[in-house]
């Protein structure tokens, strides 16, 4: 009931009279100093007589073109989607029977590494499985091998190599963990995680090694580098959210005219990164408290689906970049003996433009300006503009250059998870391609739109100007443009033609294995790193041209890239002088002998 002490009192009948009758003289001024303004203007039209005298015309501005080469739009860059006449023959399984469950949206991984040591990028391809529940048993080993020959040509080597795993498996990485030379594997999954030694021959499970991670967690993305710079390789790995079956379904998150669906990540809670510190050997210690990575802001804070190493403060230790799923992104500060500062806000790589933690997917990082700062590209959920953060000289601060550098308005309303940075047509700029898919399959039915399954974007880089980058249309990348439901990517150089081919993954679909058949003529020169600590650089010079890439595998979402690092020349022929920049030693240069090949770093 209302109080009667808060009613207002009636206006006096006579002031309100007075307030009638100022209201219509005001408005009547009004009305008279409308009419005398139209009075004016007639007047002013009808006596108006232009000059006579012509405005001069000044100099001629010349129209300075985009890009260093004078070029404006790229040329035409078709893949060719090969995977069933390279004899790749995978369909990744969901697990996904009905109920809605997370992990099910978020596919696995792949890999481009040299698993038997001959020289080329064989590929590893991780897979889900049908939850436990249900009694049913993967058709295959979640984690399969396919040898290269050479040319482009893979013989599927699972049963070889001894790979019979029975996991949900999600994100891989790759690394020499005990100096023996050759390339083992940590496979991230939900619920316990798996190394793998490279015997030479097949593989084995080190069961102690002390990197497996409790068997409720959920490990997306991972990644070896040298955290406490002591020669060997540690491991660093993401965990996603608290999950379980129990708390989805209790979730039971729902779309109208839908019914139950796939639920955002705001309904579970964080689970913190792991670094675990290697003795040499192979066995690992988990250091996680120790480094700093598990205090309550963090642990709350951390929804962590892709990392990167880089040493981003050049003080010689490597530091780790991690992207959040709608939780802020973290730049961990290394102080050299694996001890981490989480620095994302003081960077300005934690929030968007506008202050917003975005859903956050895939990570790269590259100087795609040539100019010697560093580009971070961040892949975000639909509605949310792919990030591109650009470092400011002589400082550790970043900025958001997505719109300005012509990433952010195409790919808004794309939904991203792995993204590269790579020289499709070798003119010595790196582009950047990104895979989408959606989450739901029926999303069209609530967002007029969308779609489920979606184009892979890939945008050129036309050199330093007005926007460094601008999307390739979809009639000039061939097999690429198909919709697909993207997760997974990963580049290698599979036919030794110079130029690097993709690796796309799907959720519950086939793989897809993408032949780069650029046909510009452009020169190139390929460095083997294997040996080389990740996250260290390495430079290749022409003249007063630079180009500078990151050592290391780890990058786009759940997936590896070859270790190599490949450099367009364009049409130059001139020999570049080679430098590398690796953490802890003296820079080392050297020169090819030639063009147009892949070679190895010099013995000292």
């Amino acid at each position: 009931m209302t109080d009667p002490s808060n009613i207002p009192d009636s206006p006096d009948p006579e002031n309100q009279d007075d307030e009638v009758i100022g209201h219509a003289f005001q408005k009547s001024i009004r009305i008279l100093g409308v009419l005398a303004l139209l009075a004016a203007g007639f007047w002013f039209l009808s006596n108006y007589e232009p000059s006579a005298e012509p405005v001069e015309s000044g100099p001629e501005v010349p129209i300075r073109p985009r890009g260093h080469d004078g070029t404006v739009s790229a040329p035409p860059l078709p893949f060719k989607d090969i995977t069933l006449n390279a004899g790749i023959d995978f369909t990744h399984d969901d697990g996904a029977r009905g109920k809605k469950l997370l992990p099910e949206t978020m596919g696995s991984g792949c890999a481009f590494v040299d698993v038997d040591s001959d020289g080329d990028s064989d590929i590893l391809l991780a897979s889900g499985r049908p939850w436990k529940w249900t009694s049913e048993k993967p058709a295959n080993s979640t984690l399969r091998l396919w040898l290269n020959d050479g040319n482009g040509q893979f013989v599927e080597a699972s049963r070889e190599w001894r790979l019979e795993i029975d996991a949900y498996c999600t994100g891989l990485a790759v690394g020499d963990i005990d100096g023996d030379g050759d390339q083992d594997v940590f496979v991230a999954a939900v619920g316990s995680d798996l190394l793998l030694m490279n015997q030479g021959d097949h593989f084995s499970v080190a069961d102690q090694a002390g990197v497996s991670g409790g068997p409720d967690a959920w490990s997306s993305s991972a990644g070896f580098f040298d955290a406490d710079a002591d020669g060997d390789l540690d491991l660093f790995v993401c965990q996603y959210v608290q999950w379980s079956p129990e708390k989805d379904l209790e979730v039971d998150y729902r779309l109208t005219g839908v019914g139950r669906a796939y639920g955002p990540p705001t309904n579970f809670e964080g689970s913190p990164c792991r670094l675990h510190l290697n003795d040499g050997s192979g066995t690992f210690k988990d250091f996680s408290v120790q480094a700093g990575l598990q205090t309550p802001d963090l642990s709350k804070a951390t929804k962590a689906l892709a990392m990167l190493t880089t040493d981003f403060d050049r003080d010689g230790d490597i530091d780790v970049i991690v992207a959040n799923d709608t939780t802020r992104n973290f730049v961990f500060r290394n102080d050299g003996q694996a001890r981490f500062e989480e620095v994302g806000v003081e960077c300005g790589l934690a929030y968007d433009a506008n202050g917003s933690a975005t859903g956050a997917m895939g990570l790269d990082l590259c100087d795609y300006r040539n100019d010697g700062g560093l580009g971070i590209a961040v892949a975000n959920f639909s509605a949310e503009m792919t990030g591109l953060y650009r470092s400011m000289p002589a400082s550790e601060l970043f900025i958001d250059e997505s719109v300005n550098e012509g990433i952010g308005p195409p790919s808004r309303k794309a939904l991203s998870f792995g993204l590269l940075f790579f020289d499709v047509d070798l003119d010595g700029r790196q582009d950047l391609i990104q895979a989408n898919g959606h989450l739901e399959e029926e999303i069209a039915t609530v967002q007029p739109g969308q779609e489920y399954r979606q184009q892979a974007q890939l945008f050129w880089n036309r050199g330093p100007g007005a926007g460094c980058y601008v999307e390739v249309a979809g009639e000039k990348t061939g097999d690429l443009s198909i919709p697909a439901i993207g997760r997974g990517l990963a580049s290698a150089d599979i036919d030794g033609d110079g130029d690097l081919d993709l690796l796309l993954t799907q959720v519950g679909e086939p793989v897809r294995l993408l032949r780069n058949d650029q046909g510009t003529g452009h020169q190139w020169i390929r460095i083997r790193t294997e040996g080389i600590s990740p996250g260290s650089w390495i430079e290749c010079r022409q003249g007063e041209s630079v180009q500078r890439q990151m050592i290391g595998t780890t990058r786009s979402y759940l997936s590896q890239c070859e270790a190599v690092a490949t450099f367009g020349l364009g049409k130059s022929t001139e020999i570049p002088v080679i430098t590398v920049l690796e953490q802890g030693k003296s820079a080392y240069t050297f020169e090819p002998e030639g063009l147009n090949r892949t070679i190895s770093i010099p013995v000292k």
